[in-house]
């Protein structure tokens, strides 16, 4: 299938006339049209550029508030909760970040959920707020119910991703952004449009049964059997539970739900100053080394090398700030569909 691909930066500046043109809160653009470029360059496409057509529909069905007046309650020194008012995931995260980071530098560490939320991106975008701050940086959100349970024909959690960054001394921060299922529902959906088959140990169909064609998908594999299943639970209470929102069992489904609906998706973020125990230098060389140390390790035959979590991401933010940002073509005529403006970001 016939790839193209688009310059990052004015792909960017034309999503950003587009919100702008629907009314869309400033700050809002901000942080969903980075959210999105920033995961497409690091390669995590299932959360990145490909979104762009759905949140344009779901702005217009009215799913999310273009300009959401949530609210902000700290509960403790430490602690706090936003109500998003049904506003952009992406927008409502930042705020909470921002906070956390704000009442880490006092306290140490401090913990913020989102309620009353939708579709946030890739948990990435968040945890590396913090970590650029020189903190380590956590964010988890619920969502709709995906991933098949232990025994079961149905599913019950969502892909409930976890993220983990530190800041290094070398180099971007470390990061770890996991769904807690074998693969993201994102993906399933990129191999739909491609026509490709998928891996027999990622999906089931409606009876439990292991499929390839990711049309009969249904439900997802949790990542490492039952223990993923446990991790996504762990997910959910910090998610659903402790922000006393719906659990991924009761969330809108992203696709099949009406975009006059809001989802009602809950988040959950934590931050640690890692001052309060060493020097921040000491913390980036200690982890510096670390990371390093992995890397340098014997090679089994045939592996060209040795990485750590984030590596191949970094790797390919590099290839596509030089040559773009990758898309089918068929996908891009959504784009222009919604703008012929994005034609000026083909690179010829």
């Amino acid at each position: 299938m016939e790839l193209i691909y688009l310059n990052h930066e004015l792909l960017k500046q034309e999503m950003q006339e587009v919100f702008k043109n629907k009314n869309v809160c400033d700050d809002s653009i901000k942080h969903v049209v980075n959210s999105m470029v920033q995961t497409s360059l690091r390669g995590v496409d299932s959360h990145g550029i490909h979104l762009f057509p759905h949140y344009c529909k779901k702005i217009d069905g009215g799913r999310v508030s273009k300009d959401p007046k949530y609210s902000y309650t700290q509960t403790a020194a430490s602690a706090g909760y936003v109500d998003a008012a049904d506003g952009f995931g992406h927008h409502i995260g930042s705020v909470a970040i921002d906070k956390a980071c704000e009442m880490a530098s006092e306290t140490g560490m401090a913990a913020i959920n989102v309620r009353n939320s939708s579709h946030f991106g890739a948990a990435a975008y968040f945890a590396l707020q913090a970590s650029e701050r020189g903190m380590i940086g956590m964010a988890f959100t619920n969502a709709d119910a995906l991933v098949k349970a232990k025994g079961s024909t149905q599913s019950f959690f969502g892909t409930n991703p976890i993220c983990f960054t530190t800041p290094l001394q070398n180099e971007e921060p470390f990061c770890l952004d996991m769904a807690t299922s074998m693969v993201s529902w994102n993906k399933i959906k990129n191999y739909r449009r491609e026509g490709n088959e998928i891996p027999d140990s990622w999906a089931y169909d409606g009876e439990g049964r292991s499929v390839t064609n990711p049309n009969d998908a249904r439900s997802l594999e949790p990542a490492g059997d039952y223990k993923g299943f446990g991790l996504g639970m762990m997910v959910d209470i910090f998610c659903g539970i402790l922000a006393n929102g719906l659990i991924s069992k009761d969330v809108m489904a992203m696709y099949e739900t009406p975009l006059d609906t809001a989802r009602k998706v809950s988040h959950f973020f934590m931050v640690i100053d890692p001052t309060k125990f060493l020097s921040l230098n000491e913390f980036r060389e200690n982890m510096q080394s670390m990371v390093d140390r992995i890397r340098s390790m014997p090679r089994q035959e045939g592996v060209e090398e040795v990485m750590v979590p984030g590596d191949p991401e970094k790797k390919t933010k590099a290839i596509r700030l030089k040559q773009g940002i990758p898309i089918l073509k068929d996908i891009f005529e959504d784009f222009l569909a919604i703008s012929p403006g994005f034609q000026k970001a083909v690179v010829e």
